[in-house]
């Protein structure tokens, strides 16, 4: 059951698309309200639980800390951050009467999950104008389907961009393109994508190419069609202010970009220097900026990768122009200046812009940005993903945002943002994957082996041994060393990972389009399938995969393997290439020794995991031809694959019936071969 609450005059954030009758009563909570907040707050237990809020900081259970939901362009993502570059405002609270919560207010909420009051739960909304939904069931997992089934279908990504695709900032010509392609058709790894970031455009001019460094484009990104390599090109939200750049003038001629609030567009600086914002809270820019996209599907581009959506600002020219005259006076103190003073000019250049300096235009509703900011990034990937919908209205475009706000995920979905080189950060994305599931974000992924920072090699083979499992798995980094897979020593290594990734996929891919028409998740803590399990409950290092497949990475240096808990008896998959082993494991505890070349996975009893045969891309993947391991119970064994043509929105679902009875496999597709292994 679920029941809405409005207060105030909310506007329609378009999360919610099923209609919720409105309720009145608010026993569940007890209210503080004043003019400028409303607080809603519940005890806890001693062993309830919380989950959710999508990207954020710390484990899967978020209980003992204090978040903000305010999308924040922060790159350190240390367990002291409250906020990340997302707002995704669902969570549980898993007690003998579990229920869940969704905060739909575009504005700042804060989340006390325990932190104030280690017994309570305390829900702050900066601002008196919002919507709360309250979400009943018996079960985690009964609430989270409530819950999807109110938001909407999750976005169905083409089968090409679940292949490996790699990327760098500092890809600075089609050389460097050329090159790293060359050296993955080379070696035979893997590979389906390579992203261009800024250096692609010219000057960071968004929807422009840089003819110096990127001649002919458009025959450049048939080249790379021709190696079964597609180009990814970033987008980026701010608009270049300049005279004779055909985005800017159009923008300023269309009244499409955000505004002072006497009017006048609005003026910040990002990478292209000093840049307008389009006001994708206004259709009418959405549909403008939206239709600019076609000037790279016209060259063949299928994929695109939405950043700086926050909004991201270095600085608004208002408030530079305020911090030079203050600075101008410390000046004439000829450096004697005290502490304070110091400290306060410290502050002062971390704080050169203020979301509440502009405005935007919302169906004729002036809105000041702060009191809507985490519908910003949002609306960016809403109006790209309007907007490729009109230019081929059946096709399957890769399209995913770093920004987001629950309703996105009905359009892209998201990668985690600037993550660093740091082993903690493998655990960090294994917990944020169920909590992304949860808000209903399934095609989702991090950088493999950190965006900053250097990497070693270790860190980096480990961290693909996560994200072989991941929807997104996409290598990024902007650090000086070099992080391609063919740049360290052990290149075999990785190209036996990669290998498993697409032996894996059409288990991968069938998980994932079971989360999606079926509103569950794809990634599930240990807790949700085995609540009596204490020891089970507690893991937050393991995670299903469906509801037959634990995962549970690698993820301390200098290990040689880890400790693994089986709630129930299962069958120790190891995968490497085209090599595997399978070792039959009871319940409990034990340590696995874990090659770097090696894949752990753990099948439950009556499971099938079907494997396709290694391909150089998802092109090359014969999905008539899988191979099983099955783990019999009682001399059976069952698995339900869900496949399409992996290209249309058109309904092309197959579900495909998949059984081993004493030793001999059956299929309910007549065409699909089997080899049991």
């Amino acid at each position: 059951m679920i029941r809405k609450y409005t207060f105030g005059n909310p506007i329609d954030t378009e999360a919610v698309t099923q209609s919720v009758p409105e309720a009145s009563d608010m026993k569940e909570f007890l209210k503080k309200e004043t003019e400028k907040e409303v607080i809603f707050s519940c005890k806890l237990k001693e062993k309830d639980k919380i989950f959710g809020l999508g990207e954020t900081i710390r484990g899967i259970n978020k209980r003992g800390w204090i978040y903000e939901s305010y999308a924040t362009d922060d790159g350190i993502h240390t367990e002291t951050k409250k906020s990340l570059y997302c707002a995704h405002n669902f969570f549980l609270i898993d007690s003998d009467k579990p229920f869940g919560v969704f905060a739909d207010a575009p504005f700042k909420v804060i989340f006390d999950f325990g932190y104030t009051q280690c017994d309570e739960v305390s829900v702050t909304f900066c601002g008196t104008d919002f919507k709360l939904y309250i979400i009943e069931g018996n079960s985690p997992l009964e609430i989270i389907k409530t819950f999807r089934e109110a938001i909407g279908q999750s976005y169905l990504a083409p089968f090409w961009s679940f292949g490996f695709m790699q990327s760098r900032w500092g890809y600075k010509n089609a050389g460097d393109i050329r090159r790293v392609a060359d050296a993955f058709r080379k070696n035979a790894i893997p590979l389906d994508a390579i992203f261009l970031d800024l250096d692609y455009m010219d000057g960071c001019r968004v929807f422009t190419t840089n003819e110096k460094d990127f001649p002919n484009f458009p025959d450049f990104v048939q080249e790379m069609i021709e190696k079964n390599i597609r180009l990814v090109p970033i987008v980026d939200a701010a608009v270049k202010k300049e005279d004779g750049y055909f985005v800017s003038e159009e923008g300023t001629a269309g009244n499409y970009f955000c505004k002072y609030e006497d009017g006048t567009d609005y003026i910040g600086c990002v990478w292209p220097g000093l840049t307008y914002f389009p006001d994708f809270l206004n259709k009418d820019t959405r549909d403008w900026f939206g239709s600019k996209y076609k000037i790279y599907t016209d060259m063949g581009i299928e994929g695109f990768w939405n950043d700086m959506n926050e909004p991201s600002i270095f600085y608004s020219k208002n408030k530079l122009s305020e911090f030079l005259d203050s600075a101008g006076e410390l000046s004439k103190k000829n450096g004697d200046i005290d502490s304070w003073e110091f400290f306060k000019l410290r502050e002062d250049v971390n704080n050169l812009w203020d979301y509440k300096e502009f405005y935007h235009n919302a169906g004729g509703q002036k809105l000041r940005h702060d009191r809507v900011h985490n519908l910003y990034g949002y609306n960016m990937t809403k109006c790209a993903a309007e907007g490729l919908e009109k230019i081929q209205p059946d096709k399957r475009f890769l399209l995913f945002s770093r920004s987001s706000y629950i309703g996105m995920h009905r359009y892209a979905g998201i990668w985690t943002g600037d993550n660093q080189s740091w082993w903690s950060h493998i655990l960090l994305e294994l917990q944020q994957l169920p909590s992304l599931n949860m808000c209903g974000f399934l095609y989702v992924g991090s950088d493999i082996g950190g965006f900053n920072s250097n990497a070693t090699e270790d860190l980096v083979l480990r961290w693909f041994a996560l994200s072989v499992f991941v929807p997104l798995m996409r290598s990024h980094n902007g650090s000086d060393r070099d992080q391609e897979c063919f740049s360290f020593q052990h290149l075999n290594w990785f190209k036996e990972l990669i290998q498993v990734r697409y032996r894996l996929l059409p288990y991968i891919y069938s998980e994932y389009l079971k989360a999606v028409y079926n509103k569950e998740m794809m990634f599930k803590p240990l807790a949700f399938l085995f609540p009596k399990d204490d020891i089970a409950c507690e893991t937050e290092d393991q995670l299903m995969l469906g509801n037959d497949l634990m995962i549970a990475p690698v993820y301390k240096q200098n290990s040689e393997g880890r400790t693994v808990y089986l709630p129930e008896n299962m069958l120790l998959i190891q995968l490497s290439g085209n090599q595997y082993t399978c070792t039959p494991m009871e319940k409990g505890l034990h340590y696995i020794k874990i090659p770097m070349n090696s894949i752990p996975m753990f099948l439950r009893k009556g499971g099938i995991l079907p494997l396709a045969d290694i391909a150089e891309h998802t092109g090359l993947i014969n999905q008539n031809k899988l191979s099983l391991i099955c783990n019999l119970d009682h001399n059976n064994s069952f698995y339900e694959l869900y496949r399409d043509n992996g290209v249309t929105k058109t309904d092309s679902l197959e579900k495909i019936q998949i059984k081993c009875k004493n030793k001999k496999a059956e299929c309910s597709n007549a065409k699909i071969e089997l080899i049991q292994l």
